[in-house]
């Protein structure tokens, strides 16, 4: 349903709510695919209220609320306008959105459903309706809400967190699946340069963060979780290193090697090292980082602005990923082009007239699975809840947000799951030879 804009005209002007707004968030590239323009879109719409709800923690906003007349006169001062019940709720919104378009979407097979539109188009009536709704939701009585969403959130979140684990282990198959695939092509030694490089590269940063690790965030007789964390977590991604080289491993996936391991060590090392940094005891900590222990409002720091990161590469990575090339056989190479001039008929030139080739590739059938797209994006909303609430617990006193026990245990185990199901994809093909894994 992505449209290409032709002549602009005064009767056009709707299309800010239509399907055009889809194709002109890429209005800078030559040619766009419907199915990817559409992504995009959704992902830059969780970006957007996730910047908000960062802005709803900013420190002194609740004091320069105060000089807000109708926050003056208000009993609680607005204070639940802002700090993490405003984020509490900005992302009860937005998570209901995506769940009510997975449920709108549920069984759609191709472009041509009658709810193709509702999916690729009406972009700016689905921002109102967020807004309004964000807007609705800061009025909501404080009561057991906090508590009561924040259990949805933490067990959302967790269910995101192997999304993204998956995500992340993919992304290095992939990476190094390429690279090896473009040296084995050309033989040429920039490529093997690139891969002896990147993999030293990674286990280098990994071996400096460990000896880190025990500098500043153990004590000669104290901190023994900490010491039991750094320990194990390298000793296990020792492990997964080597059983990534076996000759077995190696005959079942040649393409299989030492970049994927070095890329997810490098990944352990930042869940071990954020974990530590949400330990709340401050003797565990460097300096630099324990002035935040008892923080009695929220704070950003630095493995939390990571997190957002990583979070939103893996939300990008899912949105822009092609299909691969079974997908592409079973929908067709062939893809029809949808393009809306002013009136002289059908065209492929692209953007001569000042509008850009949308490929509705999804006519055929779906790209991908749109109901669970929206599944996954209100997962990704729950996460960023909690990431930006640091895992925190409502308690007796609901001004208080700091480092707790939860986010250290949910970094700890996301860490494990990641090497579990790494060594997974290097063992499933010699375990269960019948299958395909690709």
């Amino acid at each position: 349903m992505g449209a290409v804009l032709g002549a602009f005209t005064v009767s056009q002007l709707a299309c800010c709510c239509g399907s055009a707004a889809c194709s002109l968030c890429c209005s800078a590239c030559p040619s766009c695919k419907n199915s990817t323009s559409s992504r995009i879109m959704y992902a830059l719409m969780l970006l957007v209220f996730t910047i908000i709800c960062c802005i709803m923690l900013t420190p002194g906003l609740q004091a320069q609320l105060m000089k807000v007349p109708f926050c003056d006169g208000n009993p609680n001062g607005c204070k639940d306008l802002v700090g993490y019940l405003a984020v509490y709720r900005i992302c009860f919104i937005v998570c209901l959105f995506f769940v009510l378009m997975a449920l709108l979407t549920v069984g759609v097979k191709s472009s041509k459903d009658y709810r193709a539109g509702i999916q690729n188009g009406f972009w700016g009536l689905k921002y109102l309706i967020v807004i309004g709704g964000c807007i609705g939701a800061l009025f909501i009585p404080h009561g057991a809400f906090g508590t009561t969403w924040m259990y949805f959130g933490m067990i959302g979140g967790f269910l995101f967190i192997l999304i993204q684990l998956i995500l992340i282990i993919d992304f290095a198959h992939s990476w190094a699946e390429s690279w090896v695939t473009k040296y084995e092509e050309t033989e040429s030694k920039g490529w093997y340069c690139a891969l002896l490089s990147f993999t030293f590269l990674h286990y280098a940063i990994a071996f400096a963060a460990v000896i880190l690790f025990y500098i500043f965030y153990t004590q000669p007789h104290a901190c023994g979780l900490h010491k039991f964390f750094i320990s194990i977590n390298m000793i296990l991604c020792i492990i997964i290193s080597i059983v990534s080289i076996l000759p077995r491993v190696q005959e079942a996936q040649p393409k299989c090697g030492l970049l994927q391991s070095s890329f997810v060590t490098l990944y352990i090392m930042y869940l071990t090292w954020s974990a530590m940094s949400n330990q709340p005891d401050c003797n565990c900590k460097p300096s630099f980082t324990s002035g935040s222990c008892n923080s009695k409002s929220p704070t950003f720091d630095t493995q939390s602005i990571i997190s957002l990161i990583i979070w939103f590469g893996c939300v990008l990575y899912s949105t822009i990923r092609t299909a691969t090339s079974s997908q592409a056989a079973k929908l067709g190479v062939a893809q029809t082009v949808l393009v809306k001039d002013d009136g002289s008929g059908g065209s492929d030139d692209g953007g001569e007239n000042g509008g850009q080739k949308v490929y509705d590739n999804e006519e055929d059938g779906v790209v991908y699975t749109w109901s669970l797209f929206h599944a996954m994006f209100s997962l990704a909303t729950l996460y960023v809840m909690m990431t930006l609430t640091n895992w925190y617990s409502p308690g007796a006193d609901l001004t208080t947000l700091s480092a707790n026990e939860a986010s250290v245990w949910v970094k700890i185990v996301s860490a494990w799951l990641c090497l579990l199901i790494y060594g997974w994809t290097l063992i499933a093909p010699i375990l269960l030879p019948d299958r395909e894994f690709s």
